[in-house]
């Protein structure tokens, strides 16, 4: 796994303070410009609506914008390069004020990664100089958006397959890019998939890594001649290397006899490449068997290798199907295994695995969870990494506050306007266990109590007062990040995929539907709803938006 150095040189090499967009330069000078720059501010990330049309979503990222506040600098060739694409008219000691800049009068409060969160709900309140906190917005939320998306969408896949079926996230090659599959990769794994093909997120992360072969390695044979070396030795190395050619042979045929099959449709270079591949692997054989034919060729072929390797004391795993109908070809296989495992008296050859892959997406997923199949691993790429039914959560980074004071954007659009003023966040518990209510209050509240009433007004409900007694009360934002350290402890991948499973245990599974989900409330408290409420009075009389102290 990475050491803290390490993820903090990764992250800096990734996202150096430069991957972020002009205008956020344009307008530090302006700041800087006018005397505002270290004026205390406050912005809060958020999404506006819960992806795929789901009930919930994931948090994640967190670990990564942490390692980035923490690098933040600019060095002498980020300020030369600056000074060539900004303005002419930029006052060269702005470049040297950006030169000495860092994150040490940052702080940051946070949802925990790995957390079930909703929309309109602020994840993240980031408070500092105004200049600072203006040049974080592009890179957080560049690191929170997809890293979100992609395990909020591993997590409906999850809950499709259901918990007893492995899944293996396999979209590197269908990824935006480097980056792109190797966060794809970490955060499917977060959200609940157990596997990845990608070798290097293995290294990095320390998930799982899997894989065989591709229809390329079966297609390159086309004859046994091409097998070498043509001999094993069993697990017993007392017995000498045995002749694998001639004893596969022998196992073909009885399986033909068996299941009433054709020698003559059977694919000679199959044969040989699933044997050459035994021999280089013989506690790890799991070919692809339908590069010809499932049922006519590759399936004979995978238990006549299979029966070699269990007769010379080896275990081979199964078998992947990537083709056709998964769930009626695994009924085949798994009927096929039995046969085997009582005519040929092997118990193990009817526990095989059979993986299915073939562009799978969350549809197809819950189709197949829904018809009888003996699948056991499913291998899912384009429609997970790619979010595909959604392909951008949407998060934005807007300002709360200034020098103290709360500031709101208020748009025509009613969803594009903002809840002004710093805030606490908190999860209302009821006596099951299940979350049912997030409220939004001011900072300065008190905070809502178990067992006493609280009025609160839900988000889009155009006023409507709600009254709700929680059970328990969660205090939803903590302080994470401060004075330029990070202040809590960083949770591995491991850690924070058994944080997003322990969240969605508690939700209540109306909200976990895939399909036409219970909306889950948001609301204001009584305080700031009045506070938003005056502010949006006020914009209609005076251009100026402050609520005064």
């Amino acid at each position: 796994f990475w050491t803290s150095e390490q993820a903090g040189r990764s992250i800096r090499e990734r996202v150096p303070p430069l991957l972020t967009d002009l205008y956020q330069f344009t307008m530090a000078y302006a700041y800087w410009r006018a005397g505002r720059h270290q004026e205390h501010a406050v912005f809060e990330l958020f999404f506006r609506d819960i992806p795929f049309g789901g009930g919930f979503s994931l948090f994640a990222g967190l670990h990564d914008c942490l390692l980035f506040l923490r690098s933040f600098r600019f060095t002498d060739e980020d300020v030369e390069f600056l000074r060539s694409v900004m303005p002419p008219a930029t006052d060269p000691a702005f470049f040297q004020f950006l030169r000495c800049l860092d994150c040490s009068g940052v702080t940051l409060h946070s949802v925990p990664e790995g957390t079930v969160v909703f929309a309109r709900v602020p994840l993240m309140e980031v408070a500092g100089p105004l200049a600072v906190v203006q040049l974080l917005e592009t890179s957080l939320l560049c690191l929170v958006n997809y890293a979100s998306l992609v395990c909020t969408n591993a997590a409906r896949f999850r809950l499709a397959a259901g918990p007893k079926r492995k899944l293996l996230e396999m979209g590197l090659r269908r990824a935006q890019g480097p980056d792109g599959g190797l966060t794809a990769s970490r955060y499917t794994h977060i959200g609940g998939f157990d596997l990845t093909s990608n070798v290097q997120a293995g290294f990095l992360f320390g998930i799982p890594v899997a894989g065989t072969m591709a229809h390329s390695y079966v297609t390159s044979f086309t004859s046994l001649e091409e097998v070498w070396p043509q001999t094993l030795v069993p697990v017993n190395r007392d017995h000498n290397p045995v002749d694998i050619i001639s004893l596969t042979k022998g196992w073909l045929s009885r399986v033909c006899e068996l299941l009433g099959a054709e020698p003559g449709k059977i694919h000679e270079g199959e044969l040989a490449a699933f044997l050459s591949y035994a021999i280089a692997y013989p506690q790890n054989f799991l070919p692809v068997i339908d590069s010809y034919s499932v049922a006519c060729s590759g399936l004979l072929n995978f238990c006549a290798v299979a029966l070699v390797l269990f007769e010379l004391g080896y275990r081979p795993v199964g078998v992947r199907l990537d083709s056709g109908d998964l769930c009626r070809q695994s009924l085949t296989v798994r009927h096929v295994f039995r046969l085997c495992s009582e005519h040929f008296s092997i118990p193990d050859f009817d526990s095989l695995i059979i993986v299915g892959t073939n562009n799978i997406s969350e549809e197809s997923m819950t189709e197949l969870n829904s018809k009888e199949n003996e699948i056991n691993v499913v291998g899912i790429g384009t429609h997970l990494v790619t979010c595909t039914k959604q392909p951008s959560l949407g998060c934005v980074y807007k300002l709360v506050e200034v020098r103290g004071r709360p500031r709101m954007k208020i748009s025509e659009d009613p969803e594009k306007s903002t809840v002004p003023g710093r805030k606490a966040v908190y999860r209302l518990i009821d006596a099951e266990g299940h979350p049912f209510l997030d409220v939004v209050c001011l900072a300065v509240e008190s905070p809502p109590k178990a067992g006493l009433p609280l009025s609160c007004y839900p988000l889009g409900c155009n006023s409507t007062t709600l009254s709700v007694t929680p059970a328990q009360v969660t205090c939803l934002r903590q302080e994470v990040f401060s004075k330029g350290q990070v202040t809590q402890s960083l949770c591995n991948a491991a850690e924070t995929r058994a944080k997003v499973q322990s969240s969605l245990q508690t939700l209540h599974p109306r909200h976990k539907r895939l399909q036409e989900p219970d909306s889950y409330t948001v609301a204001l408290s009584e305080k700031l709803h009045s506070m938003v409420k005056e502010i949006q009075k006020r914009s209609g009389n005076d251009t100026n938006f402050l609520l005064e102290n």
